[in-house]
């Protein structure tokens, strides 16, 4: 069962794939956002070519885990991707995603310049992986 991970930001959304088995998450790759019809359809092909069964979305709460602005931007264009497609959204905790994403990039010696167009997807990775981690059946 393949599973999608999306970190949905202001101006861009990371994408990370899980392995057919389910067990690691992998970056696929840092999207662009243009707009919520052309967001949306860049990710509905996605989940066609790579026959995703379930997607995991960030969700950014705020330290005392109270949820924000940042929280009902992601929940409302989720209940757009939703009306488009008919598999399950489970939202996973991504507090600190960023941050732990942006640690491993300076520790790769990447420059400034690279991490930017790469920590999205990095950081989707992390939330994928994480969700992976705490559902794996043994």
């Amino acid at each position: 069962m393949r599973i999608l991970g999306l970190d949905i930001g202001e101006k861009r959304i990371g994408i990370a794939l899980s392995d057919p088995l389910g067990w690691t998450a992998q970056s696929l790759k840092t999207l662009e956002r243009r707009g919520i019809k052309s967001d949306l359809m860049e990710i509905i092909k996605i989940i066609n070519e790579h026959n995703i069964e379930k997607i995991v979305v960030g969700l950014p709460k705020n330290m005392n885990g109270s949820l924000g602005p940042a929280s009902e931007k992601v929940m409302r264009f989720c209940e757009k991707l939703k009306e488009k497609t008919d598999k399950e959204i489970v939202f996973e905790d991504e507090r600190l995603t960023t941050m732990q994403a942006e640690r491993i990039l300076i520790d790769a010696d990447m420059s400034r310049k690279k991490r930017k167009g790469v920590i999205d997807s990095v950081a989707a990775t992390f939330i994928l992986q994480s969700y992976l981690d705490r559902n794996r059946k043994i």
